[in-house]
């Protein structure tokens, strides 16, 4: 096993292990074997690191300057024995995805598609949080040519919002990923929470280039269900779900396809409105693709909480392609402090929340303007992983 990471005011630090626990270690020169210096061509930040034929590679996080300031790089190192690292160039290329401001921080670089046919970098930018960068890896030049990429994370990094990835391929062309998650409440202590797993693959979009899902064995630890059979949702109206309730739920909702339809689910709901955090999904209102207007969802936790000690978010607001046709499923997660919703498997919104009332649990529907239809809506009360874990019966 070999471990590359950033060694505070030192550098890039490499050790290995041959123990299959992974609990002793060897620091490889017992310092830092990429050294800051002063005047570097290269910043030393968070390393990435992989094997290609007789060399090792690194990647370094950081960023150069640009007109009106400075934009994400990243800066490629190689070595044959992970001691002695020689540098080379700024690894990408053509990347005009990114905004004046970001850095590549927290980078994890691999392969992606049935046949590894492109690659992502997945990073965090510490100015608009967490995001990707979609391409191909020209190993003769040692580049990475970007034609694409987007965010995990719509605006700021913080609070509450998306931050740094941890990301692996899964064997079958995905990536597996999973986030460190803002506070939005000040403590003592570190009081971040990490995001569910999500696996990312390849599709034909433009503003969705990836498949977005939560990964893993999710479903065991579904609890109690409640079905909502299939209703007609009166134009605004707001319908409460009177037996869908709690802070540890998932939630399966679709709603039939209509044209230039605005729809809103709130969850954490207080009895009274005074505290609800709303998931608004408008069709057609969004950037035009072809024929189509993307569909726009927001995650609105604006009125999360009356607390005066958690700061407020702006909603989260993302594109998501949809067929005229097609219904629109949401599949949402909440636990405790964190939502997390999926949309249509090609989309996540998240964010970190804290209700201050203890009856914010309920969870109702809205059609605004005109009805619309819902074909399904399930509920699970999720159980709680540290019992079920032990095999125990969750309380």
């Amino acid at each position: 096993m070999i471990a590359a990471y950033h060694g505070i005011g030192q550098g890039t630090m490499v050790a290995v292990s041959d123990d299959p626990l992974l609990l002793n270690w060897k620091k490889l020169t017992g310092k830092a074997v990429i050294p800051h210096a002063p005047n570097l061509p290269y910043n030393i930040f968070d390393p990435c690191i992989w094997k290609q034929g007789d060399y090792y590679y690194i990647l370094t996080a950081g960023r150069k300057p640009a007109p009106g300031g400075v934009v994400r790089t990243e800066f490629l190192h190689r070595s044959k024995d992970l001691e002695t690292w020689e540098y080379l160039h700024p690894f990408l290329e053509h990347d005009h995805y990114g905004l004046v401001g970001d850095d590549g921080a927290c980078p994890y670089f691999w392969p992606i598609g049935k046949n590894g046919e492109k690659h992502i970098l997945l990073h965090f930018s510490h100015m608009s949080g967490g995001k990707y960068m979609l391409g191909d890896y020209d190993m003769n030049r040692h580049k990475f040519v970007v034609t694409n990429g987007g965010d995990f994370n719509f605006g700021s990094w913080g609070p509450c919002g998306v931050h740094a990835p941890s990301g692996y391929p899964d064997g079958e062309g995905g990536v597996i990923v999973i986030f460190n998650m803002n506070e939005g409440k000040r403590t003592a202590g570190w009081n971040r929470i990490m995001s569910l797993p999500r696996r990312l693959t390849l599709r034909k979009g433009v503003f969705n280039p990836l498949g977005i899902e939560p990964a893993g064995d999710i479903e065991s630890v579904r609890g109690e269900k409640v079905r909502v059979e299939p209703m007609k949702l009166p134009a605004n109206d707001e319908v409460v779900l009177e037996n869908v309730r709690g802070n540890a739920v998932e939630l399966l909702v679709e709603i039939a396809p209509q044209q230039n339809q605005t729809l809103e689910l709130n969850v954490l709901r207080s009895p009274d409105g005074q505290e609800t955090t709303r998931i608004l999904a408008m069709r057609d209102r969004g950037y035009r693709l072809g024929g189509n207007m993307n569909c726009v969802v927001s995650l609105d936790t604006s009125q999360t909480s009356t607390a005066a000690n958690v700061q407020q978010r702006p909603p989260e607001t993302a594109q998501v392609e949809l067929d005229d046709d097609e219904p629109l499923k949401l599949r949402v997660f909440i636990d405790r402090s964190i939502v997390e919703v999926f949309i249509n498997g090609r989309q996540c919104v998240a964010a970190r929340v804290y209700p201050d009332r203890p009856d914010s649990l309920g969870v109702s529907l809205r059609a605004i303007g005109r009805e619309a239809q819902l074909n399904l809506l399930d509920a699970w009360q999720m159980k709680d992983v540290y019992g079920f874990g032990r095999g125990e019966t969750p309380q």
